[in-house]
């Protein structure tokens, strides 16, 4: 049997994780969804054009790097001696590693391109038709993005939300890295698996998992749904 300091040792990181994946959808739902859009606007300019490809090129290198690999750079981005952290730092803002608002920080960087791909390409589907009209009907960008676009891409939208959510659930190799092992703070299932792991507390990792694969079916039988939706004409 597993004793209640235990559970409750088991409670905390799931209750971590779920609160990241909830905070790191709604980061990227409020500023990656906007990006998408202009993404998939065409552009006259050649410049802007270039641009796009250079930022999605940026955006996709989560997809192809080594989670430590980002981790590293972000830790030293956000530590106290350089970047971001060292402005922190001389205003007397408290340093963002091994807190929870670094593991945000990451989280998004490292799951963006999970969202912005299924939102940048219902985007994309818009139709012509409809771009016009909304021109001609609506004058200012923000309402014909509000009243026209975001409904047209909400299915992309609900997609790349559940694939960052579960995504960020998952999460080890960046999130070791920034937040370390806090209890209660930023130690996330994932983390606490591992230390279970080598402590050879395989009955705690075993329920662990098992509630990780579940919710893992869970979410794969509502990712299959939705993609099954988006790509009906």
């Amino acid at each position: 049997m597993i004793d209640q300091s235990l559970m409750s040792d088991m409670l905390s990181p799931f209750w971590v994780s779920i609160k990241l994946a909830c905070v790191t959808t709604l980061c990227l739902l409020l500023f990656a969804t906007p990006i998408a859009y202009w993404l998939a606007k065409p552009s006259r300019i050649k410049a802007i054009g270039r641009l796009k490809v250079l930022l999605m090129g940026i955006i996709a290198m989560p997809l192809v790097l080594p989670p430590t690999v980002i981790g590293f750079y972000l830790l030293l981005l956000l530590s106290p001696s350089v970047g971001i952290g060292k402005w922190l730092s001389e205003h007397n803002i408290s340093p963002l590693i091994f807190t929870f608002e670094g593991l945000v920080i990451g989280s998004i960087i490292y799951s963006l391109p999970f969202y912005i791909q299924p939102v940048y390409a219902q985007f994309l589907r818009i139709p012509q038709s409809v771009t016009e009209v909304a021109h001609l009907l609506e004058p200012s960008r923000m309402r014909r993005f509000m009243k026209v676009a975001l409904p047209q891409a909400r299915v992309g939208i609900i997609l790349g939300s559940l694939v960052s959510f579960a995504h960020t659930i998952g999460e080890f190799g960046v999130v070791l890295m920034i937040g370390g092992s806090i209890s209660g703070e930023t130690k996330v299932v994932s983390i606490a698996i591992y230390e279970q792991v080598e402590a050879l507390n395989y009955e705690a990792a075993h329920m662990m998992s098992g509630i990780l694969i579940i919710m893992g079916v869970v979410m794969v039988a509502l990712i299959a749904s939705v993609s099954r939706i988006s790509q009906r004409p």
